[in-house]
Parts: structure tokens; C-alpha cells; sequence
């Protein structure tokens, strides 16, 4: 007998299958033999009681041996190369690479094109950064295979369920080597330093299936033949002929100007610009655990999420991080950008996120107006521009201690920082635009009320965090193939306006893949083919 059971249980209980089943057998009163195993097929932490307890869902295998098929079957994979249809993918992202794999899935045969490095050749560029304040502009944290999210923890929580199959996504992340832990967590993740394999397995099905994959290939123009996408030109010379789907990301900047200058449609939308906070690791378990001790031995490093309302406009946190780290992710010389990543086992000594305010196109300074649809990309810019301005145009970012950027004080001295590029005091609280750091200054103020000991001087505030989404939208044509934006061009993704993290880029991926499948099949059948 197979029985599947909600569980409400300790840490410790939750830490082993075997411990599972043994609580299964004393609350049944079964004895121990009889269960041959436990299968778990979902894990959450319940801390919202001073007693942290984990809820599970598991299949209890009673008299009768454990099922060995995996909780989502592997997809199979058929040869395409041979296909006279194709579709050329611009950007090797989670929207790209999924576009690619579900269009083989489809039978066409996908061309991936990436302005940037493999994902390994790709850490020697990233590391750079941090060594020597350089940045190369077509190989950073934003560019390259597996885009910004391969080096950004690889957190796969998301609420975009309405739009496709989160767990199709997730199986075929495990598919390809990822923990198949990532089918059970609530909150699952990879990890920066687990993902880039899992990336460069995803290349070698596409390669084995007979797409194509061309790195350091950056798009500068689209082709266009009888109002028509037909395909794409690119930097080094070569064209590319298909239709095309456009999974560039949300710091492609020199895309949206292209796009702009060639009369496509773009739209201005809202964006969260802000800081990242980083805390001690053991100061957020103790908070968010309840206990002095800390996490103990059986929990994972805690998380938070806050979200409060300051002057209308949403401040929250975004990217949150445990066990993890600040890195420098502009993507252009001239630029300072902070995000954070984690590894798998989340063990650093730091915790930090993005701590962001919500702004819209209208709460801009006058001036940039002029800029039109390019509004908020430009104010993103100038936030770039200023912190590395204050930094001393070098990637040693500005950093003030998070009680002091409250109260309006400097800084002397910095805590240590898991930033590798090296921080310097700053006055964050005078030079941030003050819709943005005084909103910021209230809601930490409102957060150090929710959460005691959040508000301390002990956590430090490193500027600025700014790509959290698309500055802009690509407009794509809902009534006749969802995906369309011009005849031809499939906008995709973060990127595009339709995403936020890894799973739903991989999701708006597929779907873009469909639609382009779905329009080919068209045209074969109006051709007779």
C-alpha cells in the first residue's frame, strides 16, 4: 500500500527519510519493518510560532517497496538538425535556453546566439571585476550563457503558475543535473556554483539534437524583409535567416536602443531601484527562528521577505540571499551595480538582499521626460553612473551602516563585507535620489518594528541595486499568437517585460517557443509543404 500523508513534524524529524518513517510507524502504530521507505513529495519551514516546525506531504511505502520513478518523467529529446525549419534564439538566458529545448521538443531546429562567453570561460571575466575593476561589456554577471541568473544563486520560487508548468521546469532542471530536491522545497534553488554545470548540460542537448550554439555573437539589427522579422545581423559580420526569438534579458540596454531606432513598439514600465543590505547570517536565523541560538543543526539558513508602503509607492525586499554574497554586476565600464548570489549549501557568513522602492515612469525628475519610452532605463543609468561616481569610479562600492543611513549619520567604519571588490564608507543618505533613500529610511525603520534587531548597525547598506526588472516592454500581440510583437519577432522573457527570475523566463520561454512553432506550422500550410 502507497499512502500519502500531510505531516506536521520537527526539524529534526524532517532532516532524514529514515526519521520519517519512523515517525510514521510510532504515530500508526505500525511497526518499523513494515514501511519499506518515505518519499517526499513537497517541504516547507513553518516559523511563524516561537517552535519552528517543517510541514511535509510523503508517500509511505507500507508493505511494499519504494517506488523508483522520478516525481517528473525526464522529457525525450529527438534529432532536428536535419529540419529545414529553424528559429534563431538571441540570448542563451533561462528564456533562451528553454525556448531552444522546447522548439526541439517541436522540431525545429533552434540557432542560439550569445553576445557572451560560455559559462565557464565566462568566471574569469566575472572574477576580473572584483580583481581589477574591469568590466567587459559583453561578458559580466548580466551577460553570457545562463545569463544573469547563473551566477545569482539560482532561486527558482516563484507564484507564475497561471502561465505554465513550474514543475515541467523544474524536472528539467533536474534532467539535467540539478538536486531533485528542487521538485520538493518550497522555496527551491540551485546554487551559483551548481547551476553553470546544469547550463552546460542543457548546451549539450541542444548541440546533440542539432541546434546550433554560437558564443561571443552579439545582435546588432534585425532583418526585415516585407514588414517582415527574417532573420537577424550581428557584430562580427554574419546573418542569421529565421524567425526570431528575442530573450536578450533586462540589462541589454544597446537592444532596446536598436529596437527603438528600428521603429519597433517599446512601452515604458515601472521599475524598483534601491540598495543591497547585507546582515549577519546568525543575526537573521536568530530573528527569524526565534532562538538566541540560532538555526541549530537541523534547519537551513533563514530567509525573510518584507514589504511595506511608504509615501504610495511599494518598498520590499527582492533577491533575498542566505548564506550568501554582494558581487559588482554592472555590465558596461562607468557603471557600479550590486546584486547577490548564494551556493547550494547557503554556508557563507552573510545574508543580504535587494531592498528596493517601486517607481513609475512618471515619478521621474522632468528632465527625463525627453527620453520618452527610454525614461526609466536612463534614470537607471544615471543611479550607475552616480555610485560609481561616489565610489570613486571604481567598482569599490560606496557602503554606510544600515542604522546610520536611517538616523542620517556617517559611516567611519565599515563591517566586514562578503564583497569581494571592496566597500568604502558613504553617505548613501545624502546622495541617493530622495525618493528613493527616503522612502528606504522609513520602511527600515518600519521593518526594525516588525522584526526586532533587523535595524542595526551591524548590517550595511551597499549601493546601488538597480536591474530588477526590464527598465522597458516589447508590446507582444495577445489576440492572434500571444507572442508576436511584429511579424516574425517572438519578445521573451525578463528582457521583454513578461518575466521576473529564472522559472517564469523558462516558462515565457516555452511559450514563445510554441507560439513560433504554431505560426511556422501555419505558413507550411498555407505553402503546401
Amino acid at each position: 500500500m502507497i499512502e500519502e500523508m500531510q505531516l506536521r513534524v520537527t526539524p529534526r524529524v524532517a532532516a532524514s527519510e529514515q526519521a520519517i518513517a519512523h515517525y510514521i510507524a510510532s504515530e500508526r502504530h505500525l511497526s518499523q519493518e513494515r514501511i519499506a521507505g518515505v518519499r517526499v513529495l513537497r517541504r516547507s519551514i513553518d516559523a511563524r510560532q516561537r517552535r519552528v516546525m517543517v510541514n511535509l506531504r510523503v508517500q509511505a511505502f507500507i508493505d511494499e517497496p519504494v517506488a523508483a520513478t522520478p516525481l517528473v518523467p525526464p522529457i525525450a529529446y529527438s534529432p532536428v538538425g536535419g529540419s529545414a525549419r529553424q528559429a534563431i534564439v538571441v540570448g542563451a538566458g533561462p528564456g533562451g535556453l528553454f525556448a531552444a529545448l522546447r522548439l526541439i521538443e517541436l522540431g525545429v531546429k533552434p540557432i542560439v546566439l550569445e553576445r557572451g562567453k560560455n559559462v565557464t570561460d565566462r568566471r574569469k571575466d566575472v572574477a576580473r571585476i572584483s580583481r581589477e575593476g574591469v568590466v567587459d561589456p559583453d561578458s559580466n554577471y548580466c551577460f553570457g550563457e545562463g545569463g544573469a541568473g547563473a551566477y545569482s544563486d539560482g532561486k527558482l520560487y516563484t507564484r507564475s503558475r497561471k502561465r505554465g508548468s513550474v514543475e515541467r521546469i523544474l524536472g528539467i532542471f533536474v534532467q539535467h543535473g540539478a538536486s531533485a530536491d528542487i521538485l520538493v522545497d518550497a522555496h527551491p534553488h540551485i546554487g551559483s556554483d551548481r547551476l553553470p554545470g546544469v547550463i552546460e548540460r542543457m548546451r549539450a542537448t541542444i548541440l546533440a539534437c542539432g541546434g546550433e550554439v554560437h558564443f561571443q555573437t552579439r545582435v546588432t539589427g534585425l532583418a526585415v524583409a516585407d514588414g517582415r522579422v527574417a532573420g537577424v545581423d550581428c557584430a562580427d559580420g554574419s546573418h542569421y535567416s529565421g524567425p526570431v526569438i528575442l530573450a536578450t534579458g533586462h540589462s541589454a540596454r544597446d537592444v532596446y536602443e536598436m529596437l527603438h531606432s528600428a521603429g519597433i513598439l517599446l512601452e515604458a514600465k515601472g521599475l524598483a531601484v534601491g540598495v543591497r543590505l547585507e546582515h549577519p547570517q546568525h543575526l537573521i536565523d536568530q530573528i527569524q527562528y526565534h532562538n538566541p541560538a540560532g538555526r541549530g543543526d537541523y534547519l537551513p539558513a533563514a530567509e525573510y521577505s518584507f514589504v511595506t508602503q511608504v509615501d504610495e509607492r511599494g518598498v520590499y525586499s527582492f533577491c533575498m540571499c542566505p548564506g550568501g554574497v554582494v558581487v559588482p554586476a554592472a555590465s558596461a565600464p562607468g557603471q557600479l551595480v550590486v546584486n547577490g548570489m548564494s551556493p547550494s549549501h547557503r554556508n557563507t557568513y552573510w545574508a543580504n538582499s535587494g531592498m528596493v522602492v517601486e517607481l513609475h515612469p512618471d515619478d521621474l525628475p522632468p528632465e527625463y521626460a525627453r527620453h520618452g519610452v527610454l525614461a526609466m532605463m536612463r534614470f537607471q543609468e544615471s543611479m550607475e553612473r552616480m555610485a560609481f561616481e561616489q565610489a570613486g569610479c571604481s567598482q569599490t562600492a560606496g557602503a554606510q551602516r544600515m542604522k546610520d543611513f536611517v538616523e542620517g549619520r556617517p559611516s567611519r567604519l565599515i563591517p566586514p563585507s562578503s564583497f569581494s571588490a571592496g566597500l568604502q564608507p558613504s553617505r548613501l543618505d545624502q546622495w541617493l535620489p530622495p525618493f528613493v533613500g527616503g522612502r528606504l529610511r522609513k520602511a527600515f525603520t518600519t521593518f526594525g518594528r516588525a522584526a526586532k534587531g533587523f535595524l542595526t548597525n551591524d548590517a550595511i547598506v551597499i549601493g546601488v541595486e538597480t536591474r530588477t526588472s526590464s527598465p522597458v516592454r516589447i508590446p507582444r500581440n495577445d489576440e492572434r499568437l500571444h507572442h508576436i510583437a511584429v511579424e516574425g519577432l517572438y519578445p521573451c522573457g525578463e528582457g521583454a517585460g513578461y518575466a521576473g527570475g529564472i522559472v517564469s523566463a523558462a516558462i515565457d520561454g516555452e511559450r514563445c517557443a510554441e507560439a513560433l512553432a504554431i505560426e511556422r506550422g501555419r505558413e507550411s500550410g498555407n505553402n503546401g509543404q
